[in-house]
């Protein structure tokens, strides 16, 4: 498998079809964050695109750290805010409410960090075996630290939901995430975020359904 400034542009314009018809479903304002998944994935897969012809084309190159620093931007400090955040918008269970207010707190208290350390250290930006590898030259001693309660944040909001359904999106991005540490462990950034952005689709299954799938399981 190979990537490339066509598959992301590719991604990046299914995801707007998907991210618009999405958002022609919401019924209630407490949906629409969830529902501009897929269009700010579509945001993300854009930029990168722009990074894959900044590394190959010349006539690109000044577009290069722009549009690195925008995909980083969301890869790191849009979605540990954006997904606890927006599954609080529809959760009703008071205590499982409580727990997604705490992850998005967190989250803000994350994204704080890596938006500081984005501004700060250099970021070194490379095309290695087709894939890009974006070098963070962030703090080593709390990396796996943030690493790790990144992983939390993106991922057990949808388990932790009532919302029928949900724990299919946790499901996909969890095995997508194994996956690329499993085969991709020196691309996790890029790779990762290429299939959560196409697993964000299942954003669209639940607001299809959301007269089954938005009911509180009881």
């Amino acid at each position: 498998m190979c990537f490339s400034a066509s598959a992301s542009f590719s991604a990046g314009t299914a995801l707007c079809v998907v991210g618009l018809i999405t958002l022609k479903k919401v019924n209630t304002h407490k949906q629409i964050a969830f529902a501009l998944i897929p269009l700010l994935f579509s945001i993300q897969q854009f930029a990168e695109g722009f990074v894959w012809l900044s590394l190959t084309n010349k006539n690109y190159e000044t577009w290069g750290d722009y549009s690195a620093h925008l995909f980083l931007f969301f890869a790191q400090v849009v979605w540990p805010i954006w997904v606890p955040f927006s599954i609080f918008l529809l959760e009703k269970n008071v205590n499982k409410r409580r727990i997604l207010l705490f992850m998005t707190r967190m989250g803000i208290l994350l994204s704080s960090y890596l938006a500081y350390c984005l501004i700060v250290y250099p970021v070194k930006v490379e095309i290695n075996s087709f894939h890009i590898d974006y070098s963070l030259q962030f703090p080593m001693p709390f990396a796996w630290i943030g690493g790790f309660v990144y992983f939390i944040l993106t991922v057990f909001p949808a388990f932790i939901s009532s919302i029928k359904r949900m724990p299919l999106l946790g499901l996909l991005i969890t095995v997508s995430y194994f996956f690329t540490k499993l085969f991709y462990s020196g691309y996790l950034i890029s790779v990762w975020c290429f299939f959560a952005a196409i697993i964000s689709i299942i954003v669209l299954y639940i607001i299809t359904k959301k007269q089954d799938s938005l009911a509180v399981v009881k």
